[in-house]
């Protein structure tokens, strides 16, 4: 019965962020959203650790130390900040090099993380949940200045405005220019 619900969590999680990204006019990322959670690398792990509140991934990372699953899905999925991560050869004091995210992966990000909101939290989803579930990990510190400006700003303007008017707000001023 895992693989049967496990399966229906991530089709309705891809199903509501290509909804989503349609509504931005982002449509070949639309289809193209987590295609990799489909694959043998990610899938059986997410039927194995499945549990319907939560990713997969963490109770991986819970039982292993680690999430193969995550590792594959990040470095194929560029709506990931992990994916824009590289080691820095410049700057012996900064490890890491924090890339800027193109802004149509920002929106994407900005989409996946209100989906997975509503999924994991069903009927209790509210517009804040997104905004909370970002202040509850440390991923502000593994964002360049931009992408985290630009992703926290969204959060933040959906949490008070809502939906219809932040998607508006998306086509009208960060996608207006952007060749979809």
């Amino acid at each position: 019965m895992k693989v049967l619900d496990h399966f229906k969590t991530i089709t309705q999680h891809k199903l509501l962020v290509m909804k989503g990204c349609f509504q931005l006019g982002l449509y070949k990322q639309g289809l193209l959203h987590d295609l990799s959670k489909y694959t043998p690398e990610e899938f059986f792990t997410g039927v194995k650790y499945y549990q319907g509140t939560r990713s997969p991934n963490t109770a991986e990372r819970e039982d292993k130390g680690y999430s193969a699953a995550w590792l594959h899905h990040k470095g194929r999925n560029k709506h990931h900040y992990e994916y824009w991560i590289d080691f820095n050869v410049l700057d012996p004091d900064h490890i890491l090099y924090l890339a800027p995210m193109p802004d149509k992966y920002i929106v994407e990000m900005f989409v996946d993380r209100v989906a997975a909101c509503k999924i994991y939290n069903g009927e209790k989803f509210t517009y804040a949940d997104p905004l909370a579930y970002y202040n509850r990990g440390n991923t502000g510190q593994f964002l360049h200045p931009y992408t985290r400006k630009m992703l926290v700003g969204l959060l933040k303007m959906y949490e008070a405005k809502g939906e219809a008017y932040t998607f508006h707000y998306i086509r009208k001023k960060i996608l207006k220019n952007i060749r979809k």
